[in-house]
């Protein structure tokens, strides 16, 4: 069914406002995604913050607008006529990181690019940032790393009171 002119401007509308928000976005392919899979995806997606947007090609073309329009040129060559649009808006790296999760579970979601730091990524760039640990993952093994040699030097200064303690019970015998 095709859409009226006024649903078309409320789509576009909607899009910019995403645009707008998003600090990250993802460019996926779910036409053989059963509408189970979608729903559940969906549920992961707002979860983490993010947003999932089906749209035509053209009419995100219009919401991208000037300021992404040579993005916009570059992303559209590799895209099909309808897609989905993953929109990160409370965390950059969450919607890789999802659909890519996502995409490894069911065969039929295909990545086909993505948004980051206002640039244009390929799917190649998309799934290695889906392999990038979470924010809390990095941050507790930079507490380990910073931890590691405070703990080692306390420890070296435990081996030699241990060791004194040693001598003195050796003498005491």
């Amino acid at each position: 069914m095709a859409l009226t002119k006024e649903q078309k401007q409320k789509a576009i509308k909607d899009l910019e406002k995403r645009i707008s928000e998003q600090k990250s976005a993802v460019f996926i392919d779910f036409s053989k995604v059963n509408s189970k899979d979608i729903f559940d995806f969906r549920k992961k997606l707002k979860a983490a913050g993010c947003s999932l947007k089906v749209s035509k090609k053209t009419l995100l073309g219009i919401a991208f607008g000037k300021k992404y329009a040579l993005m916009w040129e570059q992303a559209k060559k590799d895209i099909p006529g309808q897609l989905a649009v993953v929109f990160g808006v409370k965390d950059e790296i969450a919607p890789a990181k999802i659909s890519g999760q996502f995409s490894k579970q069911n065969e039929n979601l295909k990545i086909l690019g993505g948004i980051f730091e206002d640039k244009f990524i390929g799917k190649v760039e998309v799934i290695a940032l889906s392999k990038i640990p979470s924010r809390e993952e990095l941050l507790a093994k930079l507490v380990g790393s910073i931890s590691s040699p405070i703990s080692g030097f306390a420890n070296v200064l435990q081996g030699n009171i241990k060791s004194l303690i040693r001598v003195l019970a050796k003498i005491n015998n």
